[in-house]
């Protein structure tokens, strides 16, 4: 299951908040709950997903795990509850693979196709991995969603370099710079963000650059990207015709600004990073990331389509294949437990067992690979259950049955929004 909250649907106040706040909080959701056996969660500049693993068989279970969540997220962001009730979209079932390998593709990024945020998706996955938060299917999901993006990047029109934030910022820019290589920019900021900006500059022909950063690493970014760094905020936003900020910290207020020269300030920061009473300031203009996410451009209908089509078949051979997949997890556990029976006589004989350990061990991995690939073949060919079928002809095993029922329009939280 996941719920989403997006540009679409959700004021950036709130997707700050959330952006503090709920991955801090992920824990909570499996620890304080019978049911739930794993999650991620997404927070970025623009959305906030949560990716629930249901195990718990119970009726209602579902709601209740909605439920849950929206009151952990509230409590931890400083989110009302009913905010986030009523911003928050309900995704379950099979649709939850198609939604996250589009999310992972970019295609519901304000950008449609923006680079960053498959490494966004990955990181939420690197994260509960840390945290202990994830499960296998979650994993898998996960996994699957990143080659998805991948695939959509290599074969459709959506794989042109350069689709950002960043750039759309800097392209609305342009309508007020007359020349970036006569155009003195301040990065502030030292991050893989950062880094981004820095090129992106470079390819609009930006050359006077330097760094400042709000946690002292400027010197060694300034380095290792040659450029030069400031020490002072102050002193160098004086100097500065156009200030980027992409840091995780409320970095400009308006004591940092000391005089009434014309700039150009482009707050790329999520929570934000400059004081929106910087706006007022004579001389000033700010393009912030609701301004900016007003001018995304509309995408070529045949680029996207193609994208969505590649994603939709994408998620139909996951949802296929993990129909199959307690089947396969009950071979491999008949195979093991012949396998711990037949390891144990062999250490109960005489003499040195370890290379027969290791041979079992190994012939144990061979005769499961072929049955687990067959099966995820029939899976997408839309025969799964010959497969089933035939284990339990065979071996006598069968999956473990697991029921989790979808949202219906009767449950507190309906099927395809929560409030």
């Amino acid at each position: 299951m996941c719920l989403t909250a997006n540009h679409r649907n959700a004021s950036f106040d709130l997707l700050e908040k959330l952006s503090i706040g709920a991955p801090s909080a992920v824990s909570t959701l499996v620890e304080g709950s019978a049911f739930v056996s794993g999650a991620v969660v997404l927070a970025t500049c623009n959305r906030f997903e949560a990716y629930l693993d249901i195990d718990e068989p119970l009726t209602g279970a579902t709601a209740v795990a909605v439920q849950s969540t929206i009151d952990i997220m509230s409590e931890a962001s400083g989110v009302l509850p009913e905010d986030l009730r009523s911003s928050v979209t309900v995704i379950s079932g099979d649709a939850v693979a198609g939604h996250l390998f589009a999310v992972t593709s970019g295609l519901e990024s304000v950008v449609v196709g923006e680079d960053e945020i498959s490494g966004q998706v990955g990181r939420a996955l690197v994260a509960a991995r840390t945290s202990g938060t994830t499960s296998p299917v979650l994993d898998r999901l996960f996994q699957t969603a990143a080659h998805t993006s991948r695939d959509v990047k290599n074969r459709t029109a959506l794989g042109g370099a350069g689709r950002s934030l960043v750039r759309l910022a800097l392209e609305l820019a342009s309508s007020r710079i007359t020349d970036w290589s006569q155009t003195r920019v301040l990065v502030v900021g030292t991050g893989q963000y950062a880094a981004t900006t820095l090129g992106a500059l470079r390819d609009r022909g930006a050359s006077d650059i330097r760094v400042f950063s709000p946690s002292g690493r400027a010197a060694k970014f300034a380095a290792k990207y040659d450029v030069a760094f400031e020490p002072a905020l102050a002193a160098a936003i004086a100097t500065a015709d156009v200030v980027v900020t992409c840091t995780s910290v409320l970095a400009i207020s308006p004591a940092d600004i000391s005089n009434d020269a014309r700039r150009l300030v482009i707050d790329l920061g999520l929570p934000r990073n400059v004081d929106p009473v910087v706006a007022t300031m004579p001389g000033v203009e700010l393009l912030d990331l609701e301004l900016i996410s007003k001018h995304a451009p509309i995408e070529a209908l045949t680029a996207s389509a193609d994208a969505r089509a590649l994603v939709g078949d994408a998620a139909a051979q996951f949802t296929s294949a993990a129909t199959v997949e307690p089947a396969i997890v009950a071979l491999r556990s008949h195979i093991f437990d012949l396998l711990d029976t037949e390891i144990e006589r062999a250490e109960r004989r005489p003499g040195d067992s370890t290379d027969t350990v290791s041979a079992l061990r190994h012939l144990a991995g061979v005769l499961l690979h072929g049955p687990s690939v067959r099966a995820r073949e029939l899976a997408r060919e839309g025969r799964g259950d010959e497969f089933v079928a035939a284990l339990d002809a065979l071996y006598g095993v069968a999956p473990a049955a697991t029921v989790i029922r979808p949202i219906a329009a009767g449950d507190d939280v309906d099927a395809r929004r929560a409030g």
